[in-house]
């Protein structure tokens, strides 16, 4: 029986419906299965399969306490008509490279692949022999994306609330309203005066906060978990997406099974990419995993030195979403490499917690960088790529995805592997900063953006993004850092 643990301790043995529904370990380490790569996914027919299929063979492998029928079920509730492609995650050629487009969900952003279907985990994962009027009171800390996917996929899921933090004007105008405008009676949304990493610090705290689980739980019958990377549940969805790329990849005849590809993933917390290692412990044939990061390059420094430190300037930068010094997935990646010494990671994240640094050992460092490369690129680049993924393949991209561009661009192409960029956000999502990268009118609003963008491009806006302008503002707190945990409070006791 596959259980999960903490990335910091082995005294957990959990399922992987418990591991979902906690969240995040006792301990504040992220939960972990050392059999992981045991069951591989068989490549033989995956070019005949649909994305659901795919979904079905991958998460079977990596959540084996769920049914197929319990998958079958999650899988066809969260991939069905509010995507705006059949392929869910479509694949296009973009010059001589590919792109993999992860933004046709409800909430034109990656993170919709697995915010569609954690509230179907968690529906079904309902502990047995617990209190009976138990609800989980899901808490997030976003960057931009995660918090309005989130709020999408739990907004009046029976059972549940779901309460989001973003930093105050560190977002996009469309992202903050796509948050702000959040239909739903179980929802609550604040601002916090800080940045991403002092919100997801707090969140942190919260869920190590006894204290406050034993109030919450006696007063309002509510236990609090993640929607977060840091949740299991939210980072193995993302695996099926690197599947269904080669299975395109298959079908368009650009290679054959068990040649190798080559994926570039702009990142900032290291759960999009960390999904592609796990895709490669499954038996996928991934060559590299190129981190880019923007102007907030922690991770770029870590894969060359080995010296992870979050002591340095932090840079709003016009790729919001990955403006993050502290990346909680690298703990997992780290607990991988490490072959499970759980009293290293143990150290190094007590290093990082009270000095803001930690160093690993150089024969770790030279494991990693076998399978991870890096790259980065300042405002100034990700405006040129902006531009020049546009000139040469008249295709419009995000300020994330220009990070990706640029850095795969910078890579010595082989001829013999198909580079995939990872898309992670609709443009429409930044119409101001696109167009003006792309030298159209930014002026007026970003829906007046949004129009201009769609006119010069002829391409469209999504409707839900577009629909923003009209939507009613619903949630307007702003609130400090040491206000979030009697939010937290109220919005359970509210539930």
């Amino acid at each position: 029986m596959t259980t999960f643990h903490s990335t910091r301790s082995t005294t957990d043995s959990l399922t992987a419906k418990q591991a979902i529904r906690k969240g995040i370990a006792d301990d504040g380490g992220l939960f972990v299965s050392d059999s992981l790569g045991e069951t591989r996914v068989d490549l033989a027919n995956i070019a005949a399969k649909s994305y659901q299929e795919i979904a079905l063979d991958v998460l079977g492998a990596l959540l084996p306490d769920y049914t197929a029928d319990e998958l079958k079920a999650c899988i066809a509730e969260a991939y069905g008509d509010q995507w705006a492609d059949p392929e869910i995650t479509p694949l296009k050629p973009l010059g001589d490279d590919f792109v993999l487009e992860l933004f046709n969900g409800p909430t034109s952003a990656f993170k919709d692949v697995a915010l569609q279907i954690l509230p179907r985990f968690m529906a079904r994962a309902t502990p047995a022999g617990g209190d009976p009027d138990e609800k989980i009171m899901i808490l997030t800390a976003t960057s931009g994306d995660t918090g309005k996917a989130a709020l999408a996929g739990f907004a009046d899921a029976p059972g549940t609330g779901i309460t989001v933090f973003y930093p105050e004007g560190k977002v996009s105008e469309v992202q903050e309203l796509q948050m702000t405008t959040q239909t739903g009676s179980n929802v609550k949304v604040a601002a916090v005066r800080g940045n991403f990493d002092d919100a997801q610090s707090a969140v942190k705290r919260i869920f190590g906060d006894r204290e406050l689980a034993d109030r919450l739980a006696a007063d309002s019958h509510v236990v609090l978990s993640s929607a977060n990377s840091i949740n299991v549940g939210r980072l193995v969805p993302q695996v099926v997406y690197y599947f269904s790329a080669y299975a395109q990849l298959l079908r368009q005849q650009v290679i054959n099974t068990g040649d190798e590809v080559e994926f570039v993933v702009p990142t900032g917390n290291f759960g999009d990419v960390l999904a592609g290692y796990y895709a490669k412990l499954l038996g996928l044939p991934v060559k590299h995993l190129v981190v880019a990061s923007d102007k907030n390059n922690v991770l770029f420094d870590f894969l060359r030195t080995g010296s992870y430190n979050r002591n340095r300037p932090f840079f709003q930068t016009i790729s919001p979403s990955m403006d993050i010094l502290v990346s909680s997935n690298l703990e997992r990646m780290l607990y991988y490499f490490s072959e499970g010494d759980t009293r290293l990671i143990a150290m190094l994240m007590n290093d990082l917690k009270n000095y803001g640094c930690y160093e690993i050992p150089e024969d770790l460092l030279a494991k990693i960088r076998r399978v991870f490369g890096c790259g980065w690129a300042d405002e100034d680049q990700v405006r040129g790529a902006i531009a020049d993924c546009w000139r040469e393949n008249r295709y419009v991209i995000d300020p994330h995805t220009a990070c990706g561009y640029f850095v795969m661009r910078q890579m010595p192409a082989d001829p013999l592997t198909p580079r995939v960029l990872l898309s992670t956000a609709s443009p429409y999502k930044f119409p101001r900063v696109v167009n003006e990268a792309l030298g159209f009118d930014a002026t007026g609003t970003d829906f007046a953006c949004m129009d201009a963008l769609a006119e010069a491009t002829g391409t469209k806006a999504p409707a839900a993004l577009r629909g923003l302008e009209t939507a009613d503002l619903r949630f307007g707190d702003v609130i400090a850092i040491d206000g979030m945990e009697s939010f937290v409070a109220d919005a359970a006791a509210a539930l």
